[in-house]
């Protein structure tokens, strides 16, 4: 029996909450996004709004609604519960932004994230970012976690540089996923449970590569305990 076809629609509306998880965007904008007519893009935005998916603000740029991060909330909850107080505690120690990156197919996305408190600047890490696998910090230490035959086809000098976040306990990043940042993140093995990463994201940063990891480390260490492993 043949499989039964995919739903178009349905792949575009989902395709819109992705694109969107990016930043605001004008009904041109996604239009172009899916490379459909304006008509379209409007027809699914109205109906992604009517579920409050998509909310437009008064300039009519769409962005995602708050039925959103209920929806998100329900992503591995217990997770999210645990990690929320060990990212704040980073976040205000370290004054960067902390967060939780989980593996989804062949990308990284972000499931929960803080800002620092006292700080003039920092950077934002919105929840449910996506970007391959193979490109950050986050990716690398998910990537070590893994056998090479669940590996997407990767360089010799990738699989070089996740030897070494293996063998060191963290993976660096500069200038890879967004340009002129640097991350650090930590392999986070949960049993039963799709692999994970702690990471900070930073432009600059007082602290050493080596004692941010440290850091992210001993949060990762009460997760797991607090998970039962």
């Amino acid at each position: 029996m043949s499989a039964a076809p995919a739903s178009q629609t349905l792949s575009r509306g989902i395709r819109i909450l992705e694109i969107l998880a990016d930043g605001p965007l004008s009904i041109d904008e996604v239009a172009a996004r899916l490379e459909v007519h304006r008509s379209i893009a409007y027809r699914l935005l109205r109906t992604l709004e009517d579920h409050r998916l998509v909310a437009r603000n008064a300039a009519g740029l769409a962005s995602l609604g708050p039925r959103m991060a209920a929806l998100a909330a329900g992503v591995a909850h217990d997770l999210q519960a645990e990690a929320l107080p060990e990212l704040t505690a980073v976040a205000n120690e370290l004054g960067l932004t902390a967060f939780l990156a989980v593996l989804d197919g062949d990308e990284v996305i972000t499931l929960t994230s803080v800002e620092p408190r006292h700080t003039v600047a920092n950077v934002a890490q919105r929840p449910g970012t996506r970007h391959p696998v193979t490109a950050g910090a986050p990716g690398r230490a998910i990537l070590a976690q893994l056998r090479d035959s669940e590996w997407p086809e990767v360089s010799a000098d990738l699989r070089a540089e996740v030897e070494v976040s293996r063998e060191r306990g963290f993976a660096t990043s500069h200038d890879e996923v967004i340009p002129n940042l640097r991350s650090v993140a930590v392999p986070l093995a949960l049993r039963g449970r799709r692999p994970a990463a702690l990471a900070v994201v930073h432009v600059a940063s007082p602290h050493p590569d080596a004692t941010i990891a440290a850091r992210l480390q001993r949060s990762a260490a009460a997760i797991r305990e607090a998970l039962g492993g």
